[in-house]
């Protein structure tokens, strides 16, 4: 198995114009403020994820930076181009991919590729290298004249990622890609958009796997339409935790969610935030050592069945919950 790939730090700009760029940007749909006043940059080169709940406004600033939406008040640009204004020219030199299968079943992988290569304009000579170096990049080689409803759900999303760059962008937006993906082919994707950024692409991704946004450069949360944090994901774990975790496991660990966050609502411990964890809970306190032995006996008094109780350090997830709930 590969070893998980490593970013360099997030790149740093000479003062110049970053490739994404949203200052103060508000989408309203009538009374309803979907964004809210967002403003932060990407950098070149850089994987940027954008996170938040199902609602948050992921989708709709998307929509926006690709000239599909009019913003309501800000500023936009991408590659310099407004997108209000600008939107054919800048839609020509960026890249999207959405979380909805976009390619034709009928049409083999190779297909699809010289399609889209003369969606976008492409010379006959243009079509026939990028048909090449996109297979080999997507690892298509052997399956470029199967069907495209005959691949599974790994290979499309290759292949799919493979039409979105067709034309070489300088900036892909990826809307939830690895959705529905298993594991093994989520982290193939993965590498490809690590090659992709270290040739310098920019990347701005929404994703709802908190394991994802660890292996991004930062991670901006939007809740409610608002940034609420904006960092990199270990910047973020050490200094925009409310509280430290403590995490519990225990025999019947749905049993022993329910009596936490039973006397959390009643105010019978005062802990900041109590969630699961695949078999484990996370309980967020202000200091562990001084809530270990409370939540000790509390949940021996309730007979929970607990096997173990550490502090641990906080995954992104936790720094997550934490931000949209302040």
């Amino acid at each position: 198995m590969a070893s998980e790939p490593v970013f360099p730090p997030p790149p740093t700009t000479s003062g110049g114009a970053d490739p994404i760029e949203l200052e103060g940007v508000t989408k309203r749909f009538g009374e309803f403020v979907a964004v809210d006043h967002v403003s932060f940059r990407v950098h070149t080169g850089e994987v940027f994820g954008w996170l938040g709940p199902n609602g948050a406004g992921k989708t709709t600033t998307i929509r926006m930076l690709l000239g599909l939406l009019r913003p309501s008040e800000g500023r936009l640009r991408v590659l310099s181009y407004d997108p209000v204004t600008q939107a054919k020219a800048m839609q020509a030199r960026v890249g999207y991919m959405s979380q909805l299968f976009t390619l034709y079943n009928d049409l083999t992988a190779r297909e699809n590729i010289r399609f889209y290569a003369r969606v976008y304009g492409l010379s006959r000579r243009e079509r026939q290298q990028r048909e090449e170096e996109i297979l080999l990049m997507a690892g298509l080689q052997g399956r470029e004249d199967v069907l495209t409803s005959d691949l599974s759900g790994g290979w499309k999303q290759r292949l799919a990622l493979g039409c979105a760059i067709v034309h070489s962008p300088k900036v892909i937006f990826l809307d939830e890609p690895t959705a529905g993906v298993d594991p093994i082919s989520r982290r193939d994707f993965w590498e490809l958009i690590y090659a992709m950024a270290q040739g310098g692409t920019t990347v701005l991704v929404t994703t709802h796997y908190m394991d994802e946004a660890e292996l991004c450069q930062r991670v901006g949360f939007i809740s409610q339409g608002k940034l609420v944090a904006l960092d990199t994901p270990d910047r973020l774990k050490k200094l925009r935790m409310r509280g430290q975790v403590l995490e519990i496991t225990a025999s019947d660990p749905d049993r022993t969610l329910r009596l936490l966050r039973a006397a959390e609502t009643e105010g019978r411990l005062p802990v900041e935030e109590v969630a699961m964890y695949g078999a484990r809970i996370h309980v967020v306190v202000p200091d562990p050592e001084g809530f270990r032995e409370t939540l000790l006996q509390f949940l021996g008094d309730q007979k929970a069945g607990v096997k173990n109780l550490e502090w641990i350090t906080p995954s992104l997830e936790d720094v997550f919950i934490s931000a949209v709930k302040s």
